[in-house]
């Protein structure tokens, strides 16, 4: 196909898996607001949309509580929490074609820009990326939809049509749609596939080997 220019792709759950991280950081949070949540699978919501949405949606909790939590959350996150993440299989090989074919990747996650680039570095991607793209510590400029906007305003040289966002939460695919652009939804990560074919991507792959027939092609990886 390679009609594609620009590819976004988002980090939690599509490039890297990052459960364990994650998911006990929110654990620590909940327990510093003495609820005790013993079954982290139950928390694998958590991976993917803003962490406010999450503790508001999953525990009700208010802005003054979501902001609390989220603190909490990032004493255990930035400590060790960021690094208990595995790549998926053939993700950087996937990287490596794309570069060596001159498409332009961005990171676009919700995932404040500092946590991201540290994650991409202790992976060993920077190389891969032109920019990761992410929210503010303060939670502004969360959704995707602000991330994927403000990365077309960067690279204006391009057309909405240039662009493909890839993600396993609804939120992704959401994102490029309200921007205009294509969105291919993965459904190795999080989002289950009924979430994901619910908000209409462009395309649906199920692993990274069909991911790359998509970009690629025939092109051998």
């Amino acid at each position: 196909m390679e009609k594609y220019k620009v590819i976004l792709f988002d980090l939690d759950g599509t490039i890297s898996d990052p459960k364990e991280g994650i998911v006990k950081s929110v654990q620590y949070a909940l327990a510093k607001m003495d609820i005790i949540e013993s079954d982290i699978d139950k928390l694998e919501g958590f991976i993917g949309p803003p962490l406010q949405v999450s503790f508001a949606e999953y525990y009700g909790f208010d802005e003054k509580e979501s902001i609390c939590a989220i603190d909490y959350y990032r004493e255990r996150f930035k400590e060790k929490g960021m690094f208990e993440n595995v790549l998926y299989p053939d993700i950087t090989l996937l990287l490596t074609a794309l570069k060596e074919n001159d498409y332009l990747l961005v990171v676009a996650t919700s995932k404040p820009t500092i946590f991201a680039e540290k994650i991409v570095k202790y992976f060993n991607l920077e190389q891969y990326f032109q920019v990761i793209v992410g929210s503010n510590l303060d939670g502004t400029m969360s959704s995707k939809t602000e991330i994927i906007q403000y990365i077309l305003d960067k690279y204006t040289d391009y057309e909405p049509s240039d662009f493909v966002m890839i993600g396993d939460r609804k939120h992704d695919i959401i994102g490029a749609k309200n921007t205009g652009i294509d969105s291919i939804g993965v459904t190795y990560g999080y989002g289950s596939l009924e979430e994901i074919n619910g908000v209409e991507p462009t395309y649906i792959v199920n692993s990274v080997e069909q991911l790359k027939a998509i970009l690629l092609g025939s092109r051998v990886i």
